[in-house]
């Protein structure tokens, strides 16, 4: 039954390969049920709600993607749109929590009609092959970038808005955690230029088991308030009702208290990120997997596209902020992973989440950064691709994936990549190669810094 709905064989992959990839898809994403609701509860919410609101969505998109499409992609609550969400919807702009995730629901359902009329589609062929090879680049370095925040090796500068850690201060809570992040980068590496299978899962387990012995014997010390908890997970005060307090709460906003033009932009803000942060982790995961066809195109796209939508109103449905494609899926692409079946183990993880959230939330950002670490590396291997002998094409691919970490955002680093493409092909006398969908990427892409 499997062999027929994901079609292992001509995939060349087989049951084995894909659990271990849908595993380590989960373990590289299971930060978002912690991550998540820390930020949402800003905005009012309830935190429990808002971890199975996350858990549920997630399983839901990621389901949708392996059925509908059969790729081994995963989805789930995305970062930066849940800080906008928070900070700027239900920050600064003081809608409620309700009317926020009307919004969210109001552009799933936008996403939906876009998908089925083939706009996003379009939008993915119309970016040109070198192009898409410097996201895939520019999503390389920009995840080993967040794995080396969430290791605790690279941490904020006032002079220089970065820096390393200072080791020898706080040894026993930053400085621990940056070494055993380090240790477990280097069980990853091992194991994989070794070729066993599973090697980054299995070093995702083996740095937190490290830690708990660390915890045991003193070296790591639990202090909360400073942002380390305890890596030995506990059943605490945990209601399964709690999903009531956020679910079908979108249709239940004050429509009294919406400003039309407010209401439109913050669709619009949503809308616009999450087309281009999908369409980029598509293009890097779908490269990375070498599941492009000679045209740079991805077969099912309609389905894939199709999927992150229903995921988004799904889970303003349930309680959550924009649903969506997670780049950590390439996780599970470097482990081997092909099809849906990755993605049904991955879905299947986030459902037993829920009733398992302690342990999952118990594992550390830094046991599941040295996966980050070692995916960029693999991701930019398609650096070599790019044909560096024409600049028309190369500069913009240079761009593209160099915006991307510096700028922390895959959709900011597209923009820069179709922008600096036009403007420096249409000056190069190379106009005839600009297609005209990319003519008007550009100007959306102008409109967007200009007037939000």
């Amino acid at each position: 039954m499997l062999e027929k709905m994901f079609k292992l064989k001509e995939n060349n992959t087989d049951i084995r390969t894909e659990v271990v990839a849908g595993i380590t898809t989960f373990m590289t994403m299971a930060y978002i049920l912690a991550v998540n609701p820390s930020i949402l509860s800003a905005s009012g919410m309830d935190s429990q709600a808002i971890l199975m609101a996350t858990a549920l969505a997630a399983f839901v998109g990621t389901f949708a993607m392996a059925l509908l499409a059969n790729y081994p992609f995963a989805l789930a609550p995305g970062l930066g749109l849940n800080a906008y969400f928070a900070y700027t919807v239900c920050g600064s702009m003081g809608y409620s929590w309700q009317i926020a995730l009307l919004a969210v629901f109001i552009e799933g359902l936008i996403f939906i009609i876009l998908s089925v009329t083939n706009v996003r589609e379009a939008i993915f062929n119309a970016i040109p092959m070198q192009l898409k090879r410097g996201v895939s680049v520019g999503i390389g370095l920009f995840i080993a970038f967040i794995g080396f925040q969430n290791a605790g090796i690279v941490v904020n500068s006032d002079s220089t808005l970065v820096t390393v850690l200072d080791f020898t201060a706080d040894f026993h809570t930053a400085g621990i955690s940056a070494v055993l992040a380090l240790i477990g980068t280097f069980i990853i590496t091992i194991l994989y230029i070794k070729g066993i299978k599973g090697s980054i899962l299995i070093g995702i387990l083996a740095t937190w088991v490290l830690g708990i012995i660390c915890q045991l014997i003193g070296l790591y010390t639990v202090m909360p308030e400073a942002g380390y908890y305890s890596l030995i997970p506990s059943w605490s005060n945990f209601s399964l009702d709690a999903i009531g307090l956020t679910f079908g709460q979108c249709f239940k906003a004050d429509f009294g208290a919406i400003r039309i033009v407010d209401f439109a932009v913050i669709i619009f803000a949503f809308l616009f990120v999450d087309i281009f942060d999908t369409l980029g982790t598509l293009i890097g995961c779908a490269t990375e997997a070498n599941m492009l066809d000679k045209d740079g195109k991805l077969p099912r796209i309609k389905q894939a596209l199709l999927a992150d939508a229903i995921a988004t109103s799904t889970g303003a449905v349930l309680g959550t902020s924009t649903t969506t494609t997670f780049v950590e899926s390439s996780a599970g692409v470097s482990e081997g992973g092909k099809t849906g079946l990755a993605s049904i183990v991955t879905g299947l993880l986030f459902l037993l989440s829920v009733f398992f959230a302690p342990i999952f939330i118990t594992i550390p950002g830094f046991a599941t950064a040295p996966a980050l670490l070692f995916v960029g590396f693999l991701m930019i291997k398609s650096v070599v691709m790019i044909d560096f002998s024409d600049l028309t094409e190369a500069i913009p691919a240079y761009l593209c994936l160099l915006a991307m970490p510096l700028m922390y955002s895959i959709s900011e680093g597209i923009a820069v990549g179709v922008i600096s493409y036009v403007v420096i092909n249409l000056l190069c006398g190379k106009a005839k190669k600009i297609t005209p969908l990319m003519y008007i990427l550009a100007v959306l892409f102008i409109c967007k810094y200009i007037f939000l």
